[in-house]
C-alpha cells in the first residue's frame, strides 16, 4: 500500500479533478467513502443535487474563517491531498474497508487525530478499485494548523501496519534516499509533448552524467549549460558563495511561458550542491590528464579500481563501501559514454537502474574511493575502446554489481538490495496464452537461442516486455529478430535478461511518430546545442536531446 503526500492551495480544483472523469476517462464511479461528517460533508458522486462548490465551501469553512483573521490571505498551501493506492495483485477492499484506511492514514498524520473535535477538514474519494484520494484542508476548528511533521513517513509506518492486518502485500519503507517521482500533471505533459520522459526525469540523468564525467563544481555547471540546460544558482547573502542551484530543461515552460525549474535536491539527494561538493573536490582540471600515453590506460585503471573496490565491500568500513558504490555508479556512466555501438543503451540503461543501490542511509566517504573515481573520469574523455579490456570491465562490473547487492542485504538495506525491475516485471507477467505466444515467436525470431532464452529464469519478466512493447505498437517477432542480432547472445550467461534490457532500450514508436508531430509544429522540448571541444563523452552527441 502506497501513500502519497502532498500540498497545494486549490481547494475546488482538486474537488474537480476527484469527482470528474480523469485526465483519460480513468475515473469509474468517484464517490466519498469517507469523510470528518460524512452527513455534513456534499458528495457530488452520489447526490444530484451536490456541486462542486458546495463541497469546496463545507471543506474550506475553517480556511475562510482563518483568512478574515489574516486580513484576506489565505494561509500557504492549505490543501492536503495524499492518494493511497494497494500493490498490484491486492485483493479488493470495500468501501467500508477504505474508510478504515482513511482514517487511520489521517489520524496518523495528524490532520484528524481520533477524538479531536477540532481537527480539520476532510474527506476520501474513491474512483478506482485499487486506490482511494484523501483530500483536507489544513486549518484546524481553533484556527491553528495541524502537526504534519514528516507526514510522509507517518503515512508509510501506518500503512505497513494496515498490510499485516489487511493482509495485503508486504512493501518496504522508503529509506529517504529516493529521488521523487514525476507528478501526475509531469506525466501527463510529458505524453502531450510525445515526450517518453518528463523534464525531471530527463534532467536528473543529464545532471548524473555530467557529474560523473566532470573534475569540479564549475565544470559541472559549464557541462550542462553547453547541452542547452537553463542552470540558476542561489547565492549566501553574507559570502556570495553557491549555496543552492536549479536547473531546467529545454523548452520546458509554465503557462506564463517562464522556465520550470527543479532544485538539485528535488531531482534527487545526491544531486544537492553539498552532496555534489563532496564528490567533486575543487580541483584544478589541468592536473587531471584526458590523454593518456596508452588509450587502453582508462581501461585498465579502472577495471583495477573495481577489482579493488571488492575489497572495500568486504570489509567492516561501511562509509568507505558506500564510497565506492557511489564511485562505482559514475563509472556505469562514463563506461556506458566510453562504449559505442547498441551496448551503449544496454550500459546507460545498467547506470539508471544502479542509481538506487549506489545510495543508502550511511554517510559514504567519498576519499576512500579516489582511485575509483579518478579512473573512471578518465574513461570521460577517452575516444578508444579496445574490445578485449572493454569486455574483461564489463565482467568486472557485473561481479561487484552483484557483491553490492549482497552488501546491502547483509546491512538491512532492503531498498537496495534487492533487483527490483525485473522482479516487478516477472510479477505482472501476461496470461499463459500469451506467454505461449511469445514462446513461439522466440522460437521463430531466434531458433538457435530460443531453448536458452525459454529456460533463463528471467524469461517470465521478459514476456511482461514484450506485452507492454506489443502495447506500444511493436511487434514482438520483428523486435526480437531485431534485438537478437545487435550482438551475439552465444556468451550471454542469461539472453533473456540481456534481451530484456535491449527492448527496454528500444524507441516507443507510437511516441516517436507524436514527437514528430509536435516537432513539426514548433514544440520540440529539447535543444541540440553543438557540442564544445572541452565537453567530455558523458554528454554525447545522443544525449543532447531527450528524443532524436
Amino acid at each position: 500500500m502506497v501513500p502519497d503526500v502532498s500540498t497545494g492551495s486549490d481547494t475546488r480544483g482538486l474537488i474537480v479533478y476527484l469527482f470528474g472523469p480523469g485526465r483519460r476517462d480513468e475515473h469509474t464511479d468517484p464517490h466519498i467513502v469517507a469523510a470528518w461528517d460524512m452527513a455534513g460533508a456534499p458528495d457530488p458522486g452520489r447526490d444530484p443535487a451536490a456541486t462542486y462548490s458546495q463541497l469546496a465551501k463545507r471543506l474550506d469553512h475553517h480556511v475562510d474563517l482563518r483568512t478574515r483573521e489574516l486580513g484576506g490571505k489565505k494561509p500557504p498551501q492549505h490543501v492536503w491531498h495524499c492518494p493511497v493506492r494497494t500493490a498490484p495483485g491486492d485483493r479488493y477492499l470495500t468501501d467500508t474497508e477504505w474508510a478504515q484506511v482513511a482514517r487511520r492514514i489521517v489520524h496518523a498524520t495528524g490532520i484528524a487525530p481520533e477524538g479531536d473535535e477540532k481537527a480539520c477538514r476532510w474527506i476520501a474519494v474513491r474512483h478506482a478499485d485499487d486506490h482511494i484520494h484523501i483530500m483536507a484542508t489544513t486549518v484546524r476548528a481553533d484556527g491553528r494548523r495541524p502537526r504534519t511533521h514528516h507526514d510522509g513517513q507517518r503515512a508509510q509506518a501506518e500503512c505497513r501496519k494496515i498490510e499485516a492486518e489487511f493482509g495485503l502485500r508486504r512493501l518496504k519503507s522508503g529509506d529517504l534516499t529516493a529521488p521523487r517521482t514525476p507528478t501526475g500533471a509531469e506525466r501527463v505533459k510529458a505524453e502531450h509533448q510525445g515526450q517518453t520522459v518528463t523534464a525531471r526525469q530527463w534532467l536528473r540523468e543529464q545532471a548524473y552524467a555530467v557529474a560523473a564525467a566532470v573534475h569540479n563544481e564549475a565544470d559541472y555547471f559549464t557541462v550542462l549549460q553547453s547541452l542547452g540546460i537553463k542552470v540558476k544558482t542561489r547565492l549566501g547573502p553574507e559570502t556570495g558563495d553557491i549555496i543552492g542551484y536549479s536547473l531546467a530543461a529545454p523548452g520546458d515552460t509554465n503557462a506564463a511561458g517562464e522556465p520550470v525549474w527543479y532544485g538539485g535536491s528535488k531531482l534527487a539527494p545526491d544531486l544537492s550542491i553539498n552532496r555534489l561538493r563532496e564528490r567533486l573536490p575543487d580541483q584544478n582540471v589541468a592536473d587531471h590528464p584526458r590523454h593518456m600515453a596508452d588509450p587502453a590506460d582508462p581501461w585498465r585503471h579502472t577495471t583495477t579500481a573495481i577489482h579493488a573496490a571488492r575489497t572495500a565491500l568486504d570489509s567492516d568500513d561501511d562509509a568507505a563501501a558506500q564510497g565506492h558504490l557511489a564511485a562505482f555508479g559514475d563509472a556505469l556512466y562514463n563506461i556506458a559514454s566510453a562504449t559505442t555501438g547498441p551496448q551503449w543503451a544496454e550500459l546507460r540503461a545498467a547506470a539508471m537502474a544502479f542509481n538506487r543501490a549506489r545510495r543508502s542511509a550511511t554517510r559514504a566517504d567519498h576519499q576512500a574511493a579516489t582511485a575509483l573515481r579518478k579512473a573512471a573520469k578518465e574513461l570521460a574523455y577517452t575516444s578508444n575502446e579496445p574490445g578485449g579490456l572493454t569486455i574483461a570491465l564489463l565482467f568486472a562490473t557485473l561481479h561487484l554489481a552483484r557483491a553490492a547487492a549482497k552488501w546491502h542485504e547483509q546491512r538491512g538495506h532492503e531498498q537496495q538490495a534487492a533487483p527490483p525491475v525485473l522482479a516487478d516485471l516477472a510479477r505482472r507477467a501476461p496470461q499463459a496464452a500469451t506467454a505461449r505466444r511469445f514462446e513461439q515467436d522466440v522460437r521463430a525470431a531466434l531458433p538457435d537461442h530460443a531453448d536458452r532464452i525459454l529456460a533463463d529464469p528471467t524469461w517470465t519478466a521478459l514476456t511482461t516486455t514484450l506485452a507492454q512493447a506489443e502495447t506500444a505498437g511493436h511487434n514482438p517477432r520483428r523486435l526480437l529478430a531485431e534485438v537478437g542480432t545487435q550482438r551475439e547472445l552465444d556468451s550471454a550467461e542469461h539472453p533473456a535478461e540481456v534481451l530484456n534490457w535491449r527492448i527496454t532500450a528500444q524507441p516507443n514508436r507510437r511516441t516517436q511518430a507524436a514527437h514528430s508531430r509536435s516537432t513539426t509544429s514548433g514544440t520540440s522540448a529539447m535543444s541540440t546545442t553543438p557540442h564544445p571541444p572541452a565537453t567530455p563523452a558523458a554528454t554525447r552527441p545522443e544525449e543532447r536531446s531527450r528524443h532524436r
